[in-house]
């Protein structure tokens, strides 16, 4: 048979209840078999962006997802040394798997809206089934501009809302400000062990382009 895998990708600084929601929510509605969390190594853009260390936010996507059977976490873009594209992380995917898959990549709305700056973007039909999720009720703009391959490839899956950002946890911890329930427990004390988020510099971090 053929196994069916999700796979979500993203910096994942922190990883936060909304992700994990967001998970489930594509794993039951599309019957995948399992959800693998892919956080980013290197961003292809590296010079926009400044991001905690890819070893703490590994360590806090294991420690959240810890116990979750039908989730797993990987370090192929971590591992891979190089800047990280959504196209290579699928091929690699689909060859090491001894037996046949099926991917299912899910992203957020914004970054699929910006699915032309991707490296190889029109391959990814070729490779797997894009999934981005909505509000119950929200108004999908943008979408209908996409290339005709793209919208074919593509599944909207309806998540309730859960208004949390990562961007939202880091200056809630640089204020001080508790963020019990935003993230789980195990992430929560991690963040205050490691002193993470307590002095940020840099513009803000894009949970994923490519």
């Amino acid at each position: 048979m053929t196994e069916k895998v999700g796979i979500m990708g993203g910096t994942f600084d922190p990883i936060h209840y909304g992700h994990l929601l967001a998970a489930e929510e594509c794993r039951r509605q599309l019957r995948l078999d399992c959800a693998v969390f892919v956080p980013t190594g290197e961003p292809p853009h590296k010079k926009e962006k400044t991001i905690t260390s890819p070893e703490d936010r590994y360590a806090m996507t294991l420690l959240a997802t810890a116990g979750v059977r039908e989730f797993s976490v990987s370090r192929t873009e971590i591992d891979r040394g190089r800047p990280s594209h959504t196209v290579d992380t699928l091929e690699e995917f689909l060859e090491e798997s001894a037996s046949a898959r099926e991917l299912f990549f899910i992203t957020g709305l914004d970054a699929l809206l910006s699915i032309d700056t991707w490296k190889d973007y029109m391959r990814l039909p070729s490779l797997c089934t894009l999934v981005t999720a909505t509000r119950p009720g929200y108004s999908v703009r943008g979408v209908e501009l996409l290339p005709p391959e793209i919208r074919t490839a593509l599944k909207l899956i309806e998540i309730p809302q859960f208004a949390i950002s990562s961007t939202e946890i880091r200056e809630r911890v640089r204020e001080g400000r508790s963020i019990r329930f935003l993230v789980p427990r195990l992430v929560e004390n991690y963040i205050e062990c490691r002193g993470l988020y307590r002095r940020l510099s840099g513009g803000p971090v894009k949970e994923r382009s490519d």
